[in-house]
This record gives structure tokens, C-alpha cells and sequence, in this order.
């Protein structure tokens, strides 16, 4: 008894579209599982027969007991090892008890039907994942991969396209790969976002010829190029302050924020940009601000999460953050900081602008409280403006920006 699992790709040609090598496995094997559809390619096996179900820990728990004393096979789609079980698996039971025998990905068939390479494509996953923060990762990328689920389906992939203006793609479907009845073709945007398409699908995504969409390179965009409150009440971070924030907030990819008196929603929108892989909630208390944070949301293509609340209200119900900006406190400066510094994340920061000596004190008090390590900064810049053809400086408010980070695991308090 060798002690391994076999975990072989199978396409929708089934059987027949298998190797000489796995289907020796398969016929040599004394348990096979998969999901019923893979299943259902071998009606004449006459070894056990056992359906993928229950999620994939019950699996392996079952699959565990076996292997060790039959020979055992597992049926997965296309490339396992591509968003499939068998990179599970190996985690689960070792690399020396499980090899990998890869059919054609979906993708792989996909961008072989469109006549394109793929080592340029960005790959992403809606199987099972929601499709929030799409835009602000997609955006910008010329090729891209998309796999769906029931939820995810094309028609969905395709309204919320349209919902945040990229209509500089178009999409091509790939419905049933490898099988009988496979149907692939170009669609636009719109008559796409009508259309039910077949459960097993792909959607490739390609930039237009000539077509540069609004993508946007860097970060601290221009004050106007924001929807905001006028006539100016101080409801947008400043460009400059903006700039020291994000670097302060020092965000990986796949962070959580939450950008607590979002006003315009101008640092949400930023902080979606650079955490593209992460979720960003924008909690604001004024309904009248809403519109331009939605505004702002679609049209610098970044997904947030709008939440009307006046904190520390509604943050219970947030996911813990890597990092927190508290831009408006509406009087709740204290509450805010103790409820943002007990759910911090190791290593996580806080990080407040502040344009009253007051915010201030109150900032560093509250945060010594929660036993932040703190740093402040007074930032007074000066716009240059034309006058007589010749250039003055306006100074603007100055602005504390404080910063505190909760300490690493492995660091002392």
C-alpha cells in the first residue's frame, strides 16, 4: 500500500478526455470521491463511490480514514491545485501523500478559445467570495480572469461594471468548457447584464483598443476632483494632510480600515485604492453627506462600505481593523478611541486629524489611556495663488495629525 492520494483533474469531456495515467488511476483505485458530476463520468466503477459534501474539513476527516487502507482517487475540476481541493489536501495530509495529476484549467481552456495568452491576466476568484471591492482591484488591469459562482454569475459581474462606469471592457463568456454543448462569444456590458447564462462559466475581461479607461495612478488626488459639501465646511481631508495620513495608516493590500466621520468619503476612497484587497467602512453621521460619498465611491472606482452611524455606533458590527482614520467625532472623540484601540489588530494604527488644540488633547489622552505609543505632527502648508502675474502663498489651517500603533506580538508593551 503506497498511502497516497491521487487527486486527478477531469473536464466536462470526462473519461474520455483523460490520460492514459488517470485512468489507470482510477480504474486501479478502490474508493473514488468527487462531486456527483465528476462521479457520474464512471457509471460502471465498481469500487465505492463517495460525494464530495459537507464541506471540505468533514471530507477530509472521512478521506483520512481511508487512504491509509484502500487505494483512493479524487475527481476535481480542471487543475486542482489552480482555486481547487488538492492545494487543501496537501496542507492536510503532506505532499507525500497526495500527487496531483492536472486536466486543463477553465481558464487555461478560456483564453485558448479567445486566441489570447494569459501569463498577463490578473486571475481572480467570485466563487464563494463576495464580489465588494472588485473595482478598485480590477482597475487599471488590461486582462483579467474572472471565476463565478451561482451568486457571481456573469449578468452580476456585469451590472457592477456598469454600476462603477468601466466601460472600457469587453467581456467574452466561456459557457461548459471541454463538453458537448461549450458556447463562447463576446459580449457588451449591457446585454450581458441581461442574460442568464449556463452554471459552469468564465468571464474574460479585456481593455478596449484605444481605450484608457478612468483609472488613476498615485494617491492624494487634487481636493476638486472630489464631490463634496459646499459652500467648504471643512468636510474634506485636505490634500496635503491626506497625503501624511495614508502614509501614517501605512496600509498593505488586504487590510481592513475603517475611516471613522468620513464626511466626503475622500480617505475611503483612497485607502480602498491602495488596500484593494482588503475592505474599507466609511462611517458617517450626516445623512446630507451621503450622496458625495457614494458619488466619490463610484467614480474613483472604490469599493467602500458606506455606513450611516454616529460613532462609536454601528462599530461593533465592523470586522477588526488593521487600521482606523478618525477624521470627525461628532463629541465622541473618547468612545471612539477606547472602542478603536480594544479592537485593533496586532500592529494595527489609529491615526486622527485634529484642527483644535482641544481634538488634540483629547486625542493624546485618549490614546494614552488605551496604552497607545503616540507621534504628532503639525502640518501648515501654503497653497501658491496668482496675483499680478506673479505667484503669493495662502497658508492653510494648520492640522495635527496624531498617530498611534497597538504594539506587534512579538514586541514588548
Amino acid at each position: 500500500m503506497d498511502n497516497v492520494i491521487y487527486v486527478i483533474g477531469i473536464g466536462e469531456d470526462g473519461a474520455g478526455g483523460l490520460n492514459a495515467q488517470s485512468l489507470r488511476r482510477v480504474e486501479e483505485s478502490e474508493v473514488l470521491c468527487g462531486g456527483e458530476r465528476q462521479l457520474s463520468f464512471f457509471p460502471r466503477y465498481s469500487g465505492q463511490k463517495l460525494v464530495l459534501q459537507g464541506g471540505l474539513e468533514a471530507f477530509a476527516e472521512r478521506l483520512d480514514g481511508i487512504y491509509r487502507e484502500r487505494r483512493a482517487v479524487v475527481l476535481a475540476s480542471g487543475d486542482p491545485l489552480f482555486f481547487g481541493i488538492a492545494g487543501y489536501l496537501v496542507r492536510r495530509f503532506g505532499p507525500q501523500h497526495v500527487e496531483v495529476i492536472p486536466h486543463y484549467s477553465s481558464v487555461q481552456l478560456a483564453f485558448a478559445r479567445l486566441g489570447d495568452s494569459w501569463q498577463d491576466a490578473e486571475l481572480v476568484s467570485l466563487h464563494g467570495r463576495p464580489i465588494a471591492g472588485l473595482a478598485q482591484r480590477i482597475d487599471g488591469r488590461a486582462k483579467l480572469a474572472l471565476l463565478t459562482d451561482g451568486v457571481n454569475t456573469p449578468a452580476r459581474i456585469a451590472a457592477y461594471l456598469l454600476e462603477f462606469g468601466m466601460l472600457e471592457y469587453e467581456a467574452f463568456v466561456c459557457e461548459r468548457l471541454g463538453g458537448p454543448d461549450e458556447c463562447c462569444g463576446f459580449w457588451e456590458l449591457e446585454a450581458m447584464s441581461r442574460h442568464e447564462f449556463a452554471a459552469l462559466n468564465v468571464v474574460i475581461l479585456r481593455r478596449k483598443p484605444g481605450s484608457a479607461g478612468a483609472s488613476r495612478r498615485g494617491f492624494a488626488y487634487l481636493d476638486e476632483a472630489f464631490a463634496q459639501r459646499k459652500p467648504e465646511k471643512g468636510l474634506i481631508t485636505k490634500r496635503e494632510v491626506r497625503a501624511l495620513v495614508l502614509s501614517e495608516l501605512n496600509l498593505a493590500e488586504n487590510a481592513v480600515v475603517w475611516d471613522i466621520g468620513s464626511g466626503s468619503g475622500a480617505v475611503a476612497a483612497e485607502c480602498a485604492r491602495i488596500a484593494r484587497l482588503g475592505r474599507v467602512y466609511a462611517v458617517e453621521k450626516e445623512a446630507v453627506n451621503l450622496p458625495n460619498m457614494e458619488a466619490n465611491r463610484r467614480k474613483f472606482r472604490a469599493d467602500y462600505t458606506i455606513i450611516h452611524s454616529r460613532a462609536p455606533e454601528g462599530l461593533e458590527q465592523l470586522p477588526e481593523p488593521d487600521a482606523v482614520f478618525i477624521g470627525g467625532s461628532g463629541g465622541e472623540l473618547a468612545d471612539i478611541i477606547a472602542h478603536a484601540a480594544a479592537r485593533l489588530r496586532p500592529g494595527g494604527v489609529i491615526v486622527i486629524a485634529a484642527i483644535t488644540v482641544e481634538t488634540l488633547y483629547g486625542s493624546m489622552t485618549a490614546l494614552a489611556a488605551a496604552g497607545l505609543r503616540t507621534e504628532v505632527t503639525q502640518l501648515q502648508a501654503s497653497r501658491g495663488r496668482p496675483i499680478l502675474g506673479m505667484t503669493r502663498f495662502e497658508g492653510m489651517n494648520p492640522v495635527f495629525v496624531i498617530s498611534a500603533a497597538a504594539a506587534h506580538p512579538e514586541e514588548p508593551d
